[in-house]
Parts: C-alpha cells; structure tokens; sequence
C-alpha cells in the first residue's frame, strides 16, 4: 500500500469562524487540496484523467472530530488512498497536531465521473495503479443517514463562487448551507464530533435549493438531520453529532 502523503498547515485567521476554530468548508477544502497534491506528485492529476473523459468526483464523507483545529494552530494534513473496487474508491484523511494527537479523520468514497454523460464510471487500472491501494471486490456501504421527520427550511441560491472547475457545486460549499439554518446561538454553544454526509446529485450554478433541517435533542448533546433539496429531490443528505464547547 502506498505511503501516506503529509503537507504542514498552519490555520489562518480567515479559515475560521467566530469561534476561533477552523470552518468545516475549510477543513474540506483543505484536505482535498492534499490529495489533489498527492495525485500531482504520481503524475495522476486532473491533466493526466481529464484525457480519459473523466473527473473525480465524491460521494460520502464520514467524519470523526476529536476537536476542530485552532485560529494559528500548526498542523500536520495527512492523506491515504486504502482500496478501491470497479466504481467506488475509499481514500482516507487526518488532521493532527505536530505532535501527532488526532483531531479529525475521515473516511471518504470517491468515484469517477464521465464528463459528456454525467454518470459515474469504472474505474481503470491506468488511473490507479501508483496509488497502489488495495483491490477488493466488495462494494461498502457507508452508514445510512437517517430520513428528516419535521423539518425547517432556509434557501439558497448557487452563486458563480459556488462553482468548480467540474462545472458543478464545490464540495466545501455544501458544508455551509448543512450547518447554516442552525444560527449563531446553537454554532457558539455546540461543536460537531461526528458527520455523515452523502452526496448524490450535480448542483448546477443558478439553482435554487433549499436546505432542510431538524434539531434533535439528545442525553450528551445533539443530533441534527439535514438534507439539501432542489424541488422535492435530495441532492445531499447528512446527519450531525454534536456536543457543548
């Protein structure tokens, strides 16, 4: 198996949010950066799929926080591409301190996407191979997201800064409209310890969606439902733990 692939980062003031911890769009966007770089080190960058007619693209996040990083904190990002199988490939991230203490893993499945058809393509061993992570035959299936019951609603229209060079949402950007109908008062009193976030359509620039949410109380904190919407049809769903600062 590959060897991990580590960048130092030090967290700016602009990465966080009024709490003084890094923002979870930000913490996305960063950990992706890193295995963006990792691709580019074996000469599989977007340049070298891009020939295929393909693009990765993600379909789930599992998260676990230990505790979000700090405004100036130094960190180690660290990335790991474990297995894959003939459509989905499961690579993983870290988030420690420079001492080596955990603050954040996650789990994630990517695939990769035809760029004419929009629809998820097999996986070829030209692509792969100097990941050298693990064949397997199985297909995971990550966690299910449990179903909203009575849920609120807040709107957003998708802005041109929304969009990546996929032609499509940013993943990061999806983060935001999760967490944002929960307003100041629940983000300074609660911090997130676990997501699960499933990603299953393309949001396009100029769309409307509506991000729908619920607040359930728990006996060590709370759980929150959350499912982005675009005419009755689910786009992203996830559900989050949280727990007081």
């Amino acid at each position: 198996m590959t060897a991990k692939y580590t960048i130092p980062h030090e967290v700016a003031s602009y990465e966080c949010d009024v709490n003084g911890t890094m923002k979870l769009s930000t913490m996305i966007a960063i950990v992706i950066k890193v295995s963006e770089e990792q691709s580019e080190t074996l000469n599989r960058g977007n340049d070298f799929t891009h020939q295929f007619g393909v693009t990765w693209v993600i379909t789930h996040y599992e998260i676990f926080i230990s505790r979000l990083p700090k405004m100036n904190e130094k960190v180690q990002v660290t990335t790991q591409a474990m297995q894959y199988n003939k459509y989905f490939c499961y690579r993983n991230f870290w988030i420690t301190t420079e001492e080596g203490e955990e603050l954040v893993r996650i789990e994630s499945i990517f695939s990769l996407m035809n760029y004419t058809t929009r629809k998820i393509s097999s996986v070829t061993e030209e692509i792969i191979a100097p990941f050298e992570s693990e064949k397997i035959t199985k297909i995971k299936r990550p966690t299910k997201v449990e179903a909203l019951e009575d849920p609120r609603s807040v709107p957003f229209r998708v802005r041109f800064y929304d969009i990546d060079s996929n032609h499509h949402v940013n993943n990061s950007v999806y983060f935001n409209w999760l967490v944002e109908g929960l307003g100041y008062e629940f983000l300074t009193t609660y911090e997130p310890t676990h997501m699960n976030v499933r990603f299953d359509k393309e949001v396009e620039y100029g769309n409307q969606v509506e991000s729908q949410y619920e607040i359930v109380d728990q006996d060590n904190g709370k759980k929150t439902r959350h499912a982005i919407k675009i005419a009755d049809k689910i786009y992203c769903e996830a559900q989050i733990e949280w727990q007081e600062r």
